[in-house]
């Protein structure tokens, strides 16, 4: 199927979500009204590892318009949850483990009451040794900071006797001793990334009610409803049903917003207050209390030959976890693993080590664990091809698994076209033509990196009505998080019934109409999300047909759907399908899930970045950043290309800009002011290459994914660029001024 002849694939379709959000009538959970809310606020701790002696809420207690003051010692003992590994109490049990963790909570008739309530609660701490750094946590004699975390639900691994590193995961493949002794050169190197923030415009916020049968209702931004039920009802013993997740806008999530947060604590207080409860996020508390991606230290150590071959791969990941585990969902970043590369190599190994420590706990952000993994091995990759005196694209070039060939962690892929997409991006953006004339102060770098990303699985479902008036509506469980998931839906079922695209309605539904939904994230939904719609038309389609053979006698076999048609291909008969539901008293109705554990295809994404380096002060400039992507059949062009633009530039803030500043375990960057984004004024120039839909996919279209992977190499294309211009080498992102020029000065 061609472009050409689609009624709404590759189309550029307006975003269904668009009207609303322009003109100010997107409901986002801040804009939910309810009659009878009240407002909440949290008292945190200044300490990141203390003892909680007593807390004195009475004067709280006693202010006018207070309705209930709330405590760890007003909940039941060990009430804790997580995306998988349960250790998140709901509010401070007799330890804080880091500065900002809640420990007491205040519901008052306003905002403004409930914030002079907190002022009054008086918490007598004993503070108690931290480790701030995964290195203090796993020295010799460092505080175990969860004691009981031999007992904690969802470990990957069942630990023996209580410890910091709370997971170890690895993956390898081969002989890596044998393949270290066959190597001529050994490469090794350390790099580090920070701590970065989601930085989406709407912070944490939510509304809970607990109603007169016991049924809470939720209002909070979350991509994954039906998992945040499951933790909570898990947490809290109450039975899934029992709990109703609304569905809102989210504005923003970048992997931050699939946790339940403060949703646990929102049922506690309503129940106390016997009110609905509001809670609202400043962001000062996101940034010291969200879910930030994880700051990472990795070790990478290759053999190679001389002539390019890769002989072995190791790769030591260490994460700083933060106080708690439960913000990720499968408890280590699936990601990290893309340190193994898509290259060829018989022995290789990548561990990563999840480490307790008493700062913020870290959770998922856009794909989480890639760029930190891609940081370093595309980095490592570039120094390697240097060491043995190798072009870096040609190395990779040669090194680039084919079709059916396993990469360096044994994983095999079919229409595998790296070669392809990396001499696009080389070919686009000037990389073998000549630099800029350098300056005595000013000097150039073309670099280039490559990731690579294969469509996520998990589990997706879709309703298909089929309704009297000819149109079509679209039950789903996908709370728009901003990417245009219900877009690329309502495409999906108006090509599939060969309608137009206003003749399909979206209604996003709250959780209880499927049984379970793994939500948006892990680029699945543009392939789960329309095998599960396409699958559910298919279902409808075929009510339709049973229909026909009962009310006039039709032979199902020989009926098809083409558009607004029922069509009898034996007789060439029609008529209008919607007159055949007419004549029934409800729509016809097709329902339909998918799930999927991964696919065996894979795309590709190859960046060149193009810098300037005053090498007076050490400022770098992105000049330009050329993008090339293989991404299968592109559903929407529009929100396709917003994908990759704004992947990329979050790729180039990570890289230049971003870092959640930690001091002896206490964030200090709590405003933009402090806290460095991309603004236009530091977008560079921006080019995007797209191979084209040739490439097979997966799903009834031929898709793979784009969501996460635009912003994976991004950092190390700029750290190899700028080794390119001045030849230092910057190992600990943010690749800022000062780190440059202290480099060139020590080169000196």
């Amino acid at each position: 199927m061609t472009t050409e002849n689609s009624v709404a694939i590759g189309k550029p379709i307006r975003r269904v979500d668009g009207p609303e959000k322009v003109t100010g009538d997107a409901a986002y959970a801040a804009d939910i009204k309810h009659a009878n809310a009240v407002w909440a606020k949290t008292l945190r701790s200044p300490y990141p590892h203390a003892r909680i002696r007593s807390i004195d809420t009475s004067a709280a207690k006693a202010l006018p318009g207070v309705h209930a003051v709330v405590t760890g010692d007003d909940l039941p003992p060990n009430t804790l949850w997580g995306r998988r590994v349960g250790d998140v109490p709901v509010l401070a049990q007799g330890v804080v483990r880091f500065a900002g963790e809640q420990v007491a909570a205040v519901v008052a008739d306003d905002e403004e009451i409930a914030q002079r309530a907190i002022e009054l609660i008086v918490v007598d701490y004993e503070e108690l040794s931290a480790a701030v750094t995964p290195e203090e946590a796993m020295a010799p004699g460092a505080p175990i900071l969860h004691p009981d975390v031999t007992g904690y639900k969802g470990l990957i691994h069942p630990l023996e006797e209580p410890t910091n590193v709370v997971i170890v995961q690895e993956q390898a493949k081969g002989d890596l001793e044998a393949g270290f002794k066959e190597a001529e050169v050994v490469v090794e190197h350390v790099y580090t990334t920070p701590t970065q923030h989601q930085v989406y415009i709407e912070p944490h916020n939510q509304l809970v009610w607990v109603d007169g049968s016991d049924v809470t209702h939720i209002w909070a931004p979350g991509k994954a409803p039906y998992s945040a039920r499951g933790q909570v009802s898990a947490a809290l013993g109450i039975p899934s049903e029992k709990l109703v997740f609304h569905p809102v806008m989210i504005g923003g999530d970048f992997g931050g917003k699939g946790s339940p947060m403060n949703v646990p604590l929102g049922h506690f207080l309503s129940k106390a207050a016997g009110r609905a409860v509001r809670m609202v996020y400043d962001y000062s508390e996101e940034f010291m209390a969200g879910n930030p991606r994880h700051a990472s230290k990795m070790t990478v150590r290759t053999g190679v030959k001389r002539d390019g071959t890769i002989t072995a791969h190791d790769v030591e990941i260490i994460f700083d976890s933060g106080a708690y585990a439960g913000f990720k969902p499968a408890g280590i970043l699936g990601g990290a693993f893309g340190a193994g590369g898509p290259y060829r190599c018989a022995n290789a190994r990548v561990v990563q080590k999840m480490v307790y420590t008493n700062n913020v706990p870290a959770g998922h952000m856009r794909g989480p664990g890639e760029p930190q993994g891609l940081f370093a091995l595309e980095s490592q990759v570039d120094e390697i091809a240097h060491a043995i005196g190798m072009d870096p694209v040609e190395f990779r070039l040669m090194n680039f698994v084919g079709d059916g060939e396993p990469t360096a962690l044994g994983h095999t892929f079919v229409e595998n076209r790296s070669g392809e997409t990396l001499r696009a991006a080389v070919a686009e953006s000037g990389y073998r033509s000549p630099k800029p004339q350098a300056s005595a102060r000013v000097k150039y770098g073309r670099a280039v990196a490559v990731g690579e990303r294969a469509p996520g699985g998990g589990l997706n479902n879709a309703q298909i009505s089929l309704n009297a008036d000819g149109t079509v509506s679209v039950q789903t469980p996908l709370f728009d998080q901003g990417a245009g998931a219900t877009t690329v839906t309502q495409q999906v079922v108006a090509e599939t019934m060969g309608l137009p695209v206003d003749m399909v309605r979206i209604e996003v539904h709250a959780t209880g109409l499927f049984g379970n939904d793994s939500g948006i994230g892990g680029s699945r939904v543009t392939n789960l999300g329309s095998i599960a719609a396409d699958n559910a038309v298919k279902e409808a389609q075929s009510e339709v047909f049973k229909l026909a053979a009962e009310l006039q006698n039709w032979p199902e076999e020989q009926l098809v759907i083409q558009g607004d048609k029922l069509i009898r291909t034996d007789t060439g008969e029609s008529q209008p399908w919607h007159e055949l539901v007419a004549r029934t008293s409800q729509p016809v109705i097709g329902r339909a899930e998918a799930s999927a554990r991964g696919a065996d295809v894979t795309g590709y994404t190859a960046q060149v970045a193009e810098v300037a380096v005053d090498t007076e002060t050490g400022q770098v400039t992105l000049l330009k950043l050329t993008s090339a992507h293989d991404t299968g059949r592109i559903v929407n062009p529009i929100g396709h290309q917003g994908q990759i633009n704004g992947g990329a530039m979050m790729g180039v803030g990570y890289g230049m800009l971003e870092e959640l500043v930690r001091e002896d375990g206490h964030v200090s960057t709590l405003s933009f002011a402090d806290y460095k984004v991309l603004c236009m004024a530091d977008i560079p120039e921006f080019r995007t290459v797209i191979l084209g839909t040739e490439g097979k996919g997966v799903g009834p279209y031929g898709i793979k994914s784009i969501g996460e992977s635009p912003n994976a190499p991004t950092a190390a294309a700029i750290a190899n660029a700028v080794e390119d211009a001045v030849g230092i080498r910057i190992r600990d992102l943010p690749v800022t001024a000062q780190k440059v020029y202290e480099a060139l000065q020590a080169a000196k």
